[in-house]
């Protein structure tokens, strides 16, 4: 139990939970390693609990009346997984699917929300933690809105380089592979329109892909592509 709590005290959704619920939550977590590349739940499923990421990468997507998905976000280790359904006690909103091999520490819906009924703090960063995904979720209708893709591609590789790249020759490399199928998907985009605009980056010297890694060879050009609309 004292690697759950270890896991549970990591993430900042519980930085401020009290002691006793740390114990509590600790005691009713399991882990799990949910199939590499399979779903971990469809939307419109029932909510069965709470997930938070200790290694591995979980998609958030859903689909248009035409089938076509839409990846909402790309939930790294530490971040949460089905808090929406597990508040409001619907359907689940959006599916989601583990990129590659994951590890997940579940909670069980009721026993999560008994320890949060008696720790105002945790709820409180509950309600922050919603709050900050649906700012991103007006970002993303913003740039949606009033960009082009070869904007809102710009800003994406921005985006995924803060969190899957490291800082090399004044340059970014990626540490993941990006293929322009996930890119697209992530922009509701075709992969050709995806591939157009990454061969504009290109011909520029803006950014490079080796062996299937983006690099980002001169980031204030590509923040000053991303301003573009």
């Amino acid at each position: 139990m004292g690697d759950r709590r270890a896991i549970i005290e990591s993430c900042y959704l519980f930085s401020s939970a009290a002691d006793i619920s740390l114990e509590m939550l600790a005691a009713c977590s399991s882990v799990q390693s949910p199939p590499a590349d399979g779903p971990l739940f469809r939307e419109g499923d029932p909510s069965g609990g709470l997930w938070i990421i200790v290694s591995g990468l979980v998609r958030i997507w859903r689909t248009d009346p035409q089938g076509r998905e839409l990846t909402m976000w790309l939930l790294e280790p530490g971040e949460v997984v089905g808090e929406i359904a597990l508040l409001d006690g619907g359907e689940r909103s959006a599916s989601a699917d583990t990129m590659g091999a994951t590890r997940l520490l579940h909670f069980p819906r009721d026993r999560f929300r008994g320890i949060l009924r008696q720790d105002p703090d945790l709820a409180e960063h509950v309600i922050i933690l919603l709050c900050e995904r649906l700012r991103r979720n007006t970002e993303d209708l913003h740039r949606a809105a009033f960009y082009d893709l070869g904007a809102r591609l710009a800003m994406k590789l921005s985006d995924l380089a803060m969190a899957h790249s490291d800082q090399r020759n004044g340059g970014f490399v990626f540490t993941r592979k990006f293929s322009q199928t996930e890119l697209a998907l992530m922009l509701g985009a075709t992969r050709e329109a995806v591939n157009r605009n990454m061969s504009k980056l290109t011909a520029a010297g803006i950014v490079s892909v080796v062996d299937g890694y983006i690099h980002i060879l001169d980031n204030e050009r590509l923040k000053r592509a991303s301003r573009a609309s």
